[in-house]
C-alpha cells in the first residue's frame, strides 16, 4: 500500500522500511527464497533539491519517497542495488553489481566465529598457546583489504585476530594471541587459512579500566549542575530544528552516521542557505606496522562497518549533560525488518565562555556577551574504538564539526625484542602500532544559494623593498580553484591556509561576495605509499580538499564499496574528468584526522583526542551578527568594573 506523503528529508519510519522490504520481496526479482535475502544497506534516497526547496517554500508538491537498498542473495561477491518507491509502491531500479562487497554483516560475523570454533587448525594453534577455556578467546573479525591473494577472488572474506580474556568482562586487548590470524569466507562460513607465525608470550598484566580495579577513586569532585529552568531555547518539529537564527534537519544514515540537511541562518527576516547536506562520507584507519598480523589492517569504518549501524543509544549524565533532546534512529536490520535504536542522536545547548567583550577605558563601561552553542551529536562504537561526532552551531553564525576519538587501541604482544620502530610499548610485553584516523566530510554547500566557487586563501609575506621598507608587511592571496584537478589541495600552516566558499552572485553591504571559509584543524594526510593497497583504496586521504560539481550518485569519498576494492574509486575517479567547479552547484570534500603515535597514557583506555574543522562567515554578514545577543548579567544588562 502506498505511504502517505511526508517531508522529503524526514527520516524513514517503520512503515516505510517495512514497505520497502515487502516491495523487494513481492517483486519476484530475487533469485533466492525471501528468507535468504539479506539487506546490507537500507537508506533514504536524497530527493531532488528542487523538490525540497519547493516543499520548504510551501508549494503543493508531493515528494516521491524512494529507498536505496543493497541486497545480498548468497555468498558471492556481488550485490543487488535496488531503488524502490514507497510512495508509489514499485521497484524503480534493480541492478546486479559484480565483484563488489558490501559492509561486513553482523550475522555473518557470528557465523565466522562459529566456524573457527570447529576448525582443527585454529584449535591446534590455541592448544600450542596453552589455552584451555575457549570461551575466553575473543576474536575480532576485520575487513581484509585486498592484496592479490587467491582467497580474495569471488569471495567476501574477513581476517580474524584473537585475544585472551581472563574473565568474560575482561579487556581482551591486554592479551593478544600474537602471531595467529585466520582468513574466513564470510558468506560461506568457511575457514580458508590459518596463519601461525609462532607463539609470543602473553603480556603479564591485565588492562582493566573498571572503577573497582582502579581505586581509590577521587573523592573531591563536587557536583556540577547544568540546568535551564525555562527549558531549552530550541524548537523541534519532526527532524526540523530551529535554534536562535539557525535552522537544520537531522538524520542518520546506516553508513555515514549523523547527517545534517538544509542548514540555514535567518538574517533580515529570511533564512539564508549554507549547506544542503553534510555528513562524514568515509573514514579510514590505516596501520603503519609492517608485521604479518598488522600490515594489512586498514579499516574503512564507514564503508566497511557503518557509523550509523554502530551508533550508540546515548544516556543523559554520561554521554550528554544538560537539558537534552534525543532523536531515535529507526533502521532496517539485516533481514530488512524495522528496528529502533533509542536516543541515537543527542541535542542540547552549552555555555561556551565569552562570545565578545570590550572594556572601554574612557567611559569605564564594559560590555560582555556569553557564547552559547547548540550541540548535535552521536557516538559510534566500531570494534575497539569509539568515535563521537559533534556538530556545533554558534550565536555568531559559525558552525563546527568536532570528532572525539576514544576507546581502546588495537594491540600486539611483543617479546624481548620490544616494540620496534613502528609501535609504542604501552604496558609490559604489550605494544600498540602506529596508525592514523582519517575522516572525509562531504559538504554539499549552498552559500546564499546553489552556485558557489572556492578560493584558496593564503597569508603571504610581502617582499622587502620600497613598498615594504620595514620588512613587516604581509598580504592575502586568493586563488580561484577553477577545476577538479586544480582543487586537489593540501593545507599549509605556514601560510594560515583556508578555503573560502563564495557566492559571487550575492554581495554584502561592502560590495564583497558573501562567503564562508573552511578553517582546517588537525589535518594529516595519508602516510602510506600511494601505490600500496590502502593508498589506492583511500586515495581521498592524499589531499585535504577536493571540489566536485554536484552529482547525486557521487556520495562516498572512497566509492560505494571500499570493502576489498582494488582502489581508485570515489574522488580519484570522479575528479579525473577535471570538470569545472566555478559558479555552479558544487560539493566540497575535506579530509582531516589524527596520526596516532600511542603513549602509555592511552592505555588501557584512551582519553578523548580531538580533530575537526570550522565553517566561519567571511563577508556573509555586513558586520558582527552577534551584536543582538543579550547580556546575561541581569540588572541594566551591562557589566561594570568595580
Amino acid at each position: 500500500m502506498p505511504i502517505a506523503p511526508r517531508h522529503p528529508l524526514a527520516p524513514l519510519d517503520a512503515d516505510e522500511l517495512s514497505a520497502a522490504r515487502q516491495i523487494v520481496l513481492d517483486s519476484g526479482r530475487a533469485v533466492v527464497a525471501a528468507e535468504d535475502v539479506r539487506f546490507a544497506y537500507v537508506g533514504l534516497c536524497d530527493p531532488p533539491k528542487e523538490v525540497v526547496r519547493a516543499v520548504d517554500r510551501g508549494e503543493d508538491v508531493v515528494a516521491d519517497r524512494q529507498v536505496r537498498l543493497a541486497l545480498l542473495q548468497g555468498p558471492e561477491a556481488n550485490v543487488v542495488e535496488a531503488v524502490v518507491s514507497v510512495t508509489r509502491g514499485v521497484v524503480d531500479s534493480w541492478l546486479v553489481v559484480q565483484d563488489v562487497r558490501p559492509p561486513l554483516q553482523m550475522e555473518e560475523s557470528i557465523m565466522v566465529l562459529a566456524a573457527l570454533e570447529e576448525n582443527p587448525e585454529w584449535n591446534a594453534a590455541l592448544d600450542r598457546r596453552g589455552i584451555v577455556d575457549r570461551s575466553l578467546v575473543q576474536v575480532d573479525p576485520w575487513p581484509a583489504g585486498t592484496f592479490g591473494l587467491a582467497h580474495e577472488e569471488g569471495r567476501r572474506i574477513t581476517k580474524c585476530l584473537p585475544f585472551l580474556r581472563a574473565s568474560p568482562d575482561d579487556n581482551g586487548y591486554a592479551r593478544p594471541l600474537e602471531g595467529l590470524l585466520a582468513i574466513v569466507d564470510m558468506g560461506r562460513a568457511e575457514v580458508l587459512e590459518v596463519v601461525d607465525t609462532g607463539v609470543v608470550p602473553l603480556p603479564p598484566q591485565l588492562g582493566s579500566y573498571y572503577p573497582e580495579d582502579n581505586g581509590p577513586l577521587r573523592g573531591d569532585l563536587k557536583p556540577l549542575s547544568i540546568t535551564q529552568p525555562d527549558g531549552p531555547s530550541f524548537v523541534v518539529d519532526g527532524n526540523l530544528v530551529r535554534w536562535q537564527k539557525w535552522s537544520l534537519r537531522v538524520g542518520m544514515d546506516p553508513l555515514e552516521g549523523l547527517v545534517l540537511y538544509t542548514v540555514g541562518y535567518e538574517d533580515g527576516g529570511r533564512v539564508r542557505p549554507l549547506l544542503h547536506r553534510a555528513s562524514v562520507s568515509e573514514m579510514v584507519v590505516p596501520y603503519g606496522h609492517p608485521g604479518p598480523t598488522q600490515a594489512w589492517k586498514s579499516a574503512f569504518d564507514a564503508g566497511e562497518w557503518g557509523l550509523g549501524r554502530m551508533a550508540n543509544s546515548l544516556t543523559v549524565g554520561c554521554d550528554c549533560v544538560g537539558e537534552i533532546f534525543y532523536f531515535d534512529d529507526i533502521y532496517a536490520d539485516e533481514r530488512g525488518e524495522p528496528r529502533t535504536r533509542p536516543q541515537a542522536i543527542c541535542m542540547h545547548e552549552e555555555d561556551y565562555g565569552i562570545l565578545w567583550k570590550h572594556a572601554d577605558l574612557w567611559s569605564g563601561r564594559t560590555e560582555v556577551r556569553r557564547s552559547r552553542r547548540l550541540v548535535v551529536s552521536s557516538i559510534a562504537t566500531v570494534g575497539n574504538y569509539e568515535y563521537g561526532f559533534y556538530w556545533y552551531f554558534y550565536l555568531d553564525g559559525t558552525m563546527q564539526l568536532e570528532v572525539k576519538l576514544t576507546g581502546i587501541m588495537s594491540t600486539m604482544a611483543v617479546g624481548a625484542e620490544g616494540a620496534g620502530g613502528h609501535a609504542s610499548l604501552v604496558a609490559p610485553g604489550l605494544a600498540a602500532p602506529y596508525h592514523q584516523h582519517l575522516f572525509n566530510v562531504r559538504l554539499d554547500v549552498e552559500i546564499d544559494g546553489p552556485d558557489n566557487a572556492v578560493f584558496e586563501v593564503d597569508a603571504v609575506a610581502a617582499p622587502p623593498g620600497g613598498e615594504n621598507p620595514f620588512g613587516n608587511a604581509f598580504t592575502q592571496t586568493a586563488t580561484l580553484l577553477e577545476s577538479e584537478l586544480a582543487a586537489r589541495r593540501r593545507v599549509d600552516p605556514a601560510r594560515s591556509r583556508a578555503w573560502k566558499i563564495a557566492n559571487r552572485d550575492r554581495v554584502n553591504a561592502l560590495g564583497q561576495p558573501t562567503a564562508y571559509k573552511l578553517v582546517p584543524g588537525s589535518v594529516p594526510t595519508l602516510l602510506a605509499d600511494p601505490e600500496s593497497s590502502v593508498g589506492r583504496r583511500a586515495a581521498f586521504a592524499a589531499h585535504n580538499l577536493w571540489v566536485t560539481p554536484f552529482a547525486a550518485d557521487e556520495r562516498r569519498a572512497a566509492g560505494d564499496y571500499p570493502n576489498q576494492h582494488r582502489g581508485g574509486a570515489g574522488l580519484p575517479a570522479w575528479t579525473a574528468a577535471d570538470r569545472p567547479v566555478v559558479d555552479t552547484d558544487i560539493v566540497v570534500w575535506h579530509t582531516f584526522g589524527v596520526t596516532h603515535i600511542p603513549r602509555p597514557e592511552d592505555w588501557p583506555v584512551m582519553s578523548v583526542e580531538y580533530t575537526g574543522f570550522s565553517l566561519i562567515p567571511v563577508g556573509f554578514f555586513d558586520r558582527n551578527p552577534a551584536l543582538d545577543v543579550p547580556s546575561t548579567s541581569g540588572g541594566d544588562g551591562h557589566c561594570h568594573d568595580g
